[in-house]
């Protein structure tokens, strides 16, 4: 790991990228061409004090999810990003894997989204970007650990997503749909470790998942309606539409409701008060 050369180009890095471009008011007191750290930090997912460290040479090795929301974060092109990943003494990420970066194209097409609840998955259910609106219908997603940001994980082992698909059949549903879906990324990825140990610790820690496993269903994204059961809006049934990103296969997943519903009105209010409960542009 170079440190000091990492240090210098994520500097560099940082002070290319407009607030703007991110969704960032600029505002009239800003002192620093480009991005502060903290909004760095704010959009990797990540503490300040960690940004400030890796910036100043002294911060541990990052580990590949690290390395990813930070290229991300400052909107790096291939190879830019590869260097980040080269200079941290990691492999950059290979062709024939889970493609888990996103192109600074999709991120600003997420940005035009502001308005509704949007998220970007990889090829084997990773959360790669999320619009706030996502984070106030869904809960924080930001706050999952940086190896649990996998809807599917979250849907058999963890907590995260418990709002979606709470009606029973379409609960079977969906987790049919996600146990489908790794084994299409399987068969696209057979060489992917971290796809092969994602599905291995599902197999073993959910008996749920390894029943629905053996029945060797394949599955590709579709779009449909879920129903999401809100703290403070309660029961809304969303349409759920899947913008498939082929050359990356990857997946914008959006929320939406027809004008003049009850659900239209209740993301109108979650748009107000829901993003500033999470402080997000904060």
């Amino acid at each position: 790991m170079d440190r000091l050369e990492l240090a210098h180009v994520l500097k560099a890095a940082r002070a290319r990228v407009a607030p703007e471009e991110v969704g960032l008011a600029a505002g009239p007191r800003r002192r620093v061409a480009g991005l502060r750290r903290e909004e760095v930090a704010q959009l990797a997912g990540l503490s300040v004090e960690y940004v400030v460290r890796l910036e100043q040479g002294r911060g541990p090795r990052p580990s590949t999810q690290v390395l990813t929301a930070l290229t991300q974060a400052l909107r790096l092109e291939r190879d830019e990003r590869d260097q980040v990943f080269r200079l941290a003494g990691s492999a950059p990420p290979l062709a024939g894997g889970v493609e888990m970066s996103l192109r600074p194209s999709v991120l600003r097409l997420l940005q035009r989204l502001a308005d509704l609840p949007a998220l970007v998955l990889s090829a084997k259910g990773d959360v790669l970007a999320h619009t706030p609106m996502a984070g106030a219908l869904l809960g924080d997603l930001s706050q999952w650990p940086e190896e649990r940001r996998n809807i599917i994980w979250q849907r058999f082992l963890g907590s995260g997503y418990a709002r979606v698909a709470i009606d029973p059949e379409e609960d079977e549903a969906s987790a049919q749909q996600s146990v489908g879906l790794l084994r299409t990324a399987l068969s696209r990825y057979p060489d992917d470790p971290d796809l092969r140990a994602l599905i291995e610790e599902l197999i073993s820690g959910s008996e749920r998942f390894w029943s629905m496993w053996e029945e060797g269903r394949s599955t590709v994204h579709r779009s449909t309606r879920k129903t999401i059961d809100h703290p403070d809006v309660g029961r809304l049934v969303l349409d759920c539409d899947t913008l498939l990103l082929p050359d990356t296969d990857q997946s914008m997943i959006v929320y939406s409701a027809a004008a003049g519903t009850r659900e239209a009105s209740a993301l109108d209010m979650l748009r107000v008060t829901g993003a500033e409960r999470m402080g997000v542009g904060s």
